[in-house]
């Protein structure tokens, strides 16, 4: 019997929904995101123009600031401190990548901690470290594969849950948030040895290695839910998981596809960041 599609689209429907009646209820407050795009990267413009949509259907003001690749890593700076002082401002995200000439750990570094609502300050990668996710704005990706599971009914507490990715941007993230869900988590990734065995042993499998098809159908086992947080594109111009979909959906429960499937939730959970934001500095 093939697998359960875990749909990221019905799932994001739900959370803008909540937001959109928090936002309401916030009272007189303007939610406003400032994305800083810098250079000509098409499909980072496509991003935050995505964002700038998403918000104003939600009541969000989605403000980009458009900078041309030349732009010196000092203005740039200049820039997210300007963003940090202005009060109407309540969350900043920098599209990636910035061009060879900036430092990207520099410009992240530069964002005050409770606008960060891409989570890649230090400030706040070290509250989720440290076990306390109520004061962090947490990465998106992470966040996303955690609303997927928990809101397609199935419970954390005591899995078993194989995360195939010890990255910064997703893996590393979102093993403190399963930690602090209670599951019994193991972090693999491509050095490790049997790894097939491994995921097999899983309840729950993550991808977020960052391979595409690195998670082959012999490697999984029926009655297995698979979170795939990948996103590659192949030689044809296709675009694949880290899980190879087609062999998989005819042996686990249930898995998310790719595109459609985690990433399609990314911008939501921005929007839900920014309202923790809000809340984190204390104005409502």
């Amino acid at each position: 019997m093939p697998a359960e599609i875990i749909k990221g689209l019905p799932v994001a429907t739900a959370m803008r929904e909540e937001i959109t009646a928090r936002v309401k209820n916030m009272g007189g407050i303007l939610p406003k995101l400032a994305v800083v795009l810098v250079g000509d990267d098409e499909a980072s413009r496509v991003y935050a123009q995505s964002k700038e949509k998403v918000g104003e259907k939600m009541g969000i003001k989605v403000e980009l600031h458009v900078r041309p690749a030349s732009t010196t890593e000092a203005e740039v700076i200049k820039l997210v401190d300007q963003l940090n002082a202005d009060k109407n401002v309540h969350g900043i995200l920098v599209e990636l990548p910035l061009p060879k000439t900036i430092q990207k750990e520099k410009v992240m570094n530069r964002i005050d901690p409770l606008k960060d609502v891409d989570g890649v300050h230090p400030v706040n990668r070290g509250y989720l470290l440290g076990g306390q996710e109520h004061l962090a704005l947490v990465p998106a990706t992470p966040l996303a594969c955690i609303e997927l599971i928990q809101r397609s009914g199935l419970t954390l507490q005591g899995k078993r849950v194989t995360l195939v990715g010890r990255g910064d941007t997703v893996g590393r993230p979102l093993a403190s948030l399963l930690i602090k869900r209670d599951a019994t988590i193991t972090v693999c990734h491509t050095k490790t040895v049997e790894l097939a065995n491994t995921v097999k042993a899983a309840e729950i499998v993550v991808a977020a290695a960052g391979f595409p098809k690195l998670v082959q159908g012999n490697m999984l086992a029926p009655g297995q839910t698979v979170i795939d947080a990948g996103i590659n594109q192949l030689p044809d111009g296709n675009l694949c998981g880290d899980v190879d979909t087609e062999a998989a959906s005819q042996i686990v429960r249930a898995i998310t596809p790719v595109p459609g499937g985690v990433g399609s939730l990314t911008t939501t959970v921005i929007m839900q960041n920014l309202l923790k934001a809000i809340e984190l500095q204390g104005l409502i």
